[in-house]
């Protein structure tokens, strides 16, 4: 039986990690998105009628309630949330020691807090996944941790690993499966067509500079690359509950592989490094060193047989159901050999089937469990007792965990409402709000199709202009700079424009604020963005226009410029500052004209926060994570040198001279 105490810590160093880039990247944006003159303004999301401490918080879960206590606003508490935020994580990132129950707690509850006022800008499914996750985390953590000098030496781990690390497999199950089952539900042409990835890498949200060489790469390559993403998403999950252990660590290095990717070609903040730390569950600790006995010959023939056979099998099946086939030249031709009506059909037989799989999976994880919880060797009755205990509570908090997830799980299919109990279903609305369990499911329909759109602002002193463009630090603006590369980051800000792009500015009141934060020069707003080409003050007059952006074609990759743009039309009309409906529209959504209430700050406190934020404001936000990233790894190194070395510390002089005395007095 092999264990999973190694791979366990470095999932929870790994999920640290992730934090620690989360928490720094919202920290650099809380003044221009949150702040009292941000975009939306986070003191708004804290204006309810009760008055009770009690009552505030049921109403609003989040720790900002604390701030007048600390003499703070919602602002500035906001950072004091980050900041702790960043401690926890970097500590839990560089000493496992950190990596306890108490401080994924901790983590969990700061995340939360800022999410329940982070509004539009954090409605993304990373963020609610990295709730998930972190939930998870506290029932995986140990109570505290405790100490050995080497991984190959740790005891046995607890029995609860098998069962609650299971439930670190479920969900990246769900993750995939749901990310490629909506592709094909949606009806999309572009993916029913394979046609998606020609679309893709020009029209997501910030690419890379590799994105461009990948739009141009040959049709029937780009059509086998969405093939190959319906292998990975959709064929291959199933098999993260085969029990040979082969298939799984073959599974682990191809969903890496498109998660690397994915990385290489467009800027997903913190996404896919999340989802490689949730591959990290399809591994043991046989994968990093031996901790089990060597198999014999025919053991391995055997293992090796099937997980040749599974995948042999799984490429078949990818060949038929994809009509693949070369044809002169060496391309590979493809199409989708089934219809509408057959997928859905299978896909309603299949859901019911899986969640069948799984539920036998966790019953033999859970068996696993007990039977190591009453063999383990203890130092007394009631330590065996308490371990049978404890084992038992784990299991059924992750059926009661695993039944919840079937909620929103069971959204893919008519057919999945079958595995749903009704009593689940109750539970899940009453805690539906802590995002212990969500549905998932990325690029459903693939925007973009004969251009990406862009929201272009731009500014006058005159209402006849001339008209100056306002850039953004990272997405696409002006046609002629060089594609970015910000993961971990996420400017949200930058991300939210690409969605405007999609919609009206009806549908994003927060751009109007936006517009209206650069014409009153609006400092915390304007650092979001590029250099003001008004600077120092602030235009008279803005507008926005919408563009189609497309890459240059192949022939011209020696040139300047790196796009070609169209005008569609106007987005939003001209405004001014003291323009009424702009202010009675900013009103509305109450962004403007809410009277401030007197809160008392403490000059102190906010001073030393200016200065801290001073600090990591003077470094871009990729090269701060980059920083905070390089930091932890050399103090991991430093702490494993001082370690080793300890373990080879020379005799001292007093010692030696003491063994010598003994023995010249024995002879």
């Amino acid at each position: 039986m092999a264990e999973i105490r190694y791979t366990r810590n470095l999932f929870l160093r790994s999920i640290c990690a992730i934090y620690l880039f989360a928490f720094a990247s919202l920290y650099v944006q809380i003044p221009g998105l949150y702040g009292n003159n941000g975009i939306l303004p986070a003191r708004t999301q804290m204006d309810v009628k009760e008055t009770e401490f009690a009552a505030k918080l049921q109403k609003k879960p989040t720790l900002l309630w604390f701030a007048p206590y600390l003499g703070l606003d919602t602002e500035y508490m906001m950072d004091v949330l980050a900041l702790i935020g960043m401690l926890f994580s970097f500590t839990g990132f560089f000493s496992q020691k950190f990596c306890s129950k108490s401080t994924f707690t901790a983590l969990w509850s700061l995340y939360y807090s800022l999410y329940q006022v982070g509004q539009t800008f954090m409605w993304f499914q990373w963020d609610i996944l990295l709730l998930e996750t972190g939930f998870l985390c506290i029932l995986i953590a140990p109570l505290r941790h405790k100490a050995t000098r080497s991984a190959k030496k740790q005891q046995p781990g607890s029995p609860r690993d098998h069962v609650t690390f299971w439930l670190v497999r479920w969900l990246l199950f769900r993750l995939m499966f749901s990310s490629g089952i909506v592709k094909l539900t949606s009806g999309c042409p572009t993916w029913w067509g394979l046609s998606a990835l020609s679309v893709h890498f020009e029209s997501q949200c910030i690419p890379t500079s590799l994105a461009w060489y990948s739009h141009h790469l040959p049709q029937w390559f780009l059509k086998l690359g969405v093939v190959g993403t319906y292998f990975i998403e959709i064929l291959l999950p199933p098999f993260f509950f085969f029990p040979v252990r082969a298939v799984r660590i073959t599974a682990f290095f191809l969903q890496v592989l498109l998660q690397l990717a994915i990385i290489l070609t467009g800027n997903y903040n913190f996404f896919n490094l999340l989802t490689i730390a949730l591959c990290l569950s399809l591994l043991d600790d046989d994968s990093f060193y031996k901790t089990t006995k060597k198999s014999g010959i025919f053991m391995k023939l055997f293992k090796t047989a099937i997980t040749v056979g599974v995948y042999l099998g799984l490429i078949y099946a990818t060949v038929v159901l994809f009509g693949l086939k070369i044809v002169p030249g060496g391309a590979v031709e493809s199409k989708i050999t089934f219809s509408s009506a057959q997928f859905d059909n299978t896909l309603g037989r299949a859901i019911p089937a899986l969640v069948g799989v799984a539920l036998l999976s966790l019953l033999l994880a859970s068996l696993k469990a007990l039977t190591q919880a009453c063999t383990q060797p203890s130092s007394g009755i009631f330590s065996k007792i308490a371990s049978i205990g404890s084992t038992l509570f784990y299991i059924f908090t992750a059926l009661f965990l695993f039944a919840d997830s079937l909620v929103p799980f069971s959204t893919l299919h008519p057919a999945g409402n079958k595995t749903v109990l009704p009593e689940a279903r109750e539970w899940h609305d009453k805690l539906s709000g802590l995002h212990l369990t969500n549905s998932y499911g990325l690029f459903r329909r693939m925007t973009g199709v004969g251009g990406r759109p862009e929201v272009v602002i731009e500014g006058s002193n005159a209402l006849d202009g001339p008209w100056t463009e306002f850039h953004f630090k990272y997405k696409p603006g002006e046609v002629n700079r060089s594609l970015p590369f910000v993961v971990p980051h996420q400017p949200r800000l930058d991300w939210q424009m690409w969605f405007a792009a999609l919609g009206t500015y009806h549908q994003n009141p927060w751009i109007m604020s936006l517009a209206y934060r650069i014409l009153t020069g609006q400092e915390e707003v304007m650092k979001l963005m590029g250099p003001s080409p008004f600077s120092p003050k602030p235009p008279k007059y803005v507008r926005a226009t919408l563009y189609k952006y497309h890459y240059v074609p192949w022939s011209s990759r020696n040139s300047a410029a790196l796009w070609t743009r169209e005008k569609v039309g106007d987005y939003f009309p001209i405004f001014a500052k003291d323009h009424t409906p702009l202010l009675d529209y900013l009103k509305s959504f109450k962004i403007l004209g809410q009277e401030k209430k007197k809160e008392t700050v403490s000059p102190l406190v906010v001073n030393y926060l200016n200065l801290v934020r001073q600090g990591f404001s003077s470094i871009e936000p990729p090269l701060l994570m980059l920083s905070l990233l390089l930091s932890g790894i050399a103090i991991i190194l430093a702490s494993s040198y001082i370690g080793s070395g300890s373990q080879h510390k020379p005799v001292p002089q007093q010692t030696q001279q003491k063994k010598q005395n003994q023995r010249r007095t024995k002879n």
